[in-house]
């Protein structure tokens, strides 16, 4: 029994080590969310992580992402994390994938027969959907972060379907986008029931010369515990399916 993997061992003995071992996770986006679900799968013996990102790590980023330091400023975030989780267990493979998820990779991602499951992490509404109409239609296991900003009570975070989530934004919306794939609307995933605390008013997006582009964005407020909880709970459903497969 190695030391790092002791205390899981006991808990899920041999043959649920092996599972988690043998098992590849994706995660796509690796902010305050993405970043926690990771590092926890990569802790709990998970043999192989494949990374999706496109962003670098930035100061607003501080207050909630694992993975953001003074230190870690301005570099991608892709690289910190896999510094990060090698640094955890030597002996992981992760695979980097620094872009955004259009159509054309998610379907690379969903085709792919040696990924088992899935962590949708992503904040973009067209890059969910996108991600989880190609897992739905290729019948790839997802489970999928709702808005986890606009919150501060931990008591209120649960995993449930899509269909029955309540007082949450993009759940809502991300209902809509869904509608005309019912069985999306099985999907499941971590939410808040908390009502969500006011925004700051709508800003317009920026292109990399600041130039406006895309439709005006909403700004939430962000704790630092409550995006961890939520990537949490999304890396305890899936250690969970894996070792009761």
């Amino acid at each position: 029994m190695s030391g790092s993997c002791a205390r899981t061992e006991i808990l899920l003995g041999q043959e649920g080590l092996a599972k988690l071992a043998e098992s590849h996770i994706l995660v796509a986006g690796l902010g305050g969310v993405g970043g926690i679900c990771a590092e926890s799968l990569c802790r709990a013996g998970v043999g192989e992580l494949t990374i999706v990102d496109f962003d670098i790590v930035e100061k607003t980023d501080l207050n909630r992402q694992i993975i953001a330091l003074n230190s870690s400023l301005n570099r991608k975030k892709t690289d910190v994390l896999f510094s990060r989780l090698k640094d955890i267990n030597p002996d992981i493979e992760i695979n980097l994938i620094n872009q955004f998820i259009d159509e054309n990779l998610a379907i690379e991602i969903s085709k792919n027969s040696e990924i088992n499951f899935i962590a949708d992490c992503i904040d973009s509404i067209a890059c969910k959907k996108t991600l989880i109409l190609s897992c739905f239609k290729e019948k790839k296991p997802i489970i999928s972060s709702m808005g986890a900003g606009g919150r501060l009570d931990p008591s209120q975070i649960k995993i449930s379907k899509l269909n029955k989530t309540f007082n949450c934004s993009l759940a809502r919306e991300m209902r809509r986008e869904l509608r005309g794939c019912k069985s999306c609307l099985s999907l499941p995933v971590v939410f808040s029931t908390e009502q969500q605390i006011k925004a700051l008013p709508h800003t317009k997006n920026k292109d990399s010369e600041g130039v406006p582009s895309g439709r005006p964005r909403a700004v939430n407020g962000a704790i630092s515990y409550i995006p961890n909880m939520f990537g949490l709970m999304m890396a305890g459903y899936i250690i969970q399916k894996i070792i009761n497969q």
